[in-house]
């Protein structure tokens, strides 16, 4: 092939990926895939990068050129502000990334994590009155829930490991049964039970929920994980992150195509 038209054609190739620890568990790329065969673009492709540490976002962006635009999962959501040109301002305010729009070699990061998480609890839990929420975990996707939360003017308390970090620990919560009791809605934000770590759970008290109870999963993968299978034993209803990636993916999508 001739040197320009083999250079042609690599200008034509746009790459767009997800970074974070461990990725093999995520369907962003069966999503992108797919989405892109639907939509005829045969020259986009979406790849999957683990990184040992968020330093090596440097080398991954030095490595490929073509790369446009990148989704950011566990743990990197807050450490990879650092390494940002710019940001969104509501992703500054929410201090969690998860998507990464690349132009001109600079990086601009975006929060769409926390609209869709909005749309979604908007449409499946009700409208009640005196609803309350407890939150578990307080990484990057806790952060995103919380603004969530409180645009629906939802009250909430942040239940994480390390003392200090968040409103209390689940030392605190196994003390304090009536936290899960009183709460309307239990959203799990933490990593545990995320493929192929499928027998992990957030550890609360489980014999405390019940009918009333209303529990979200940010995990998809799998699609029932330990955590709603204990709370939907205890006849709570549940909805697991599968319609919140869909959401987010599309946002991510606008963003890079804007």
């Amino acid at each position: 092939m001739l040197p320009f038209l083999e250079q042609k054609i690599k200008t034509m190739e746009k790459k767009f990926g997800l970074i974070g620890s461990t990725v093999s568990h995520s369907f962003s790329k069966s999503f992108f895939d797919e989405k892109f065969f639907r939509e005829g673009l045969r020259d986009y492709h979406y790849d999957l990068y683990p990184l040992g540490n968020v330093e090596e976002l440097k080398k991954l962006l030095e490595d490929n050129p073509e790369l446009y635009g990148l989704n950011v999962t566990v743990p990197y959501k807050e450490k990879v502000i650092k390494l940002l040109s710019d940001i969104d301002s509501e992703a500054k305010k929410i201090g969690a990334v998860n998507v990464i729009k690349i132009q001109n070699g600079k990086l601009k990061g975006f929060n769409t994590d926390s609209d869709a998480f909005y749309e979604t609890l908007e449409k499946w839990f009700p409208k009640l009155e005196n609803a309350s929420a407890l939150l578990l975990g307080s990484g990057g996707s806790s952060k995103a829930v919380q603004q969530a939360l409180r645009k629906l003017k939802i009250p909430f308390k942040v239940v994480s490991r390390e003392e200090g970090k968040a409103d209390l620990t689940y030392e605190a919560l196994e003390k304090n049964g009536n936290l899960i009791t009183d709460a309307t809605l239990i959203i799990n934000s933490t990593p545990l039970g995320m493929s192929p770590e499928t027998n992990a759970m957030p550890s609360i008290n489980y014999e405390l929920l019940t009918s009333q109870h209303f529990v979200y999963d940010l995990i998809y993968n799998p699609a029932r994980t330990m955590f709603l299978q204990k709370a939907e034993m205890r006849g709570a209803t549940i909805k697991n992150g599968l319609e919140m990636l869909h959401i987010q993916a599309e946002k991510a999508w606008a963003i890079w195509n804007n």
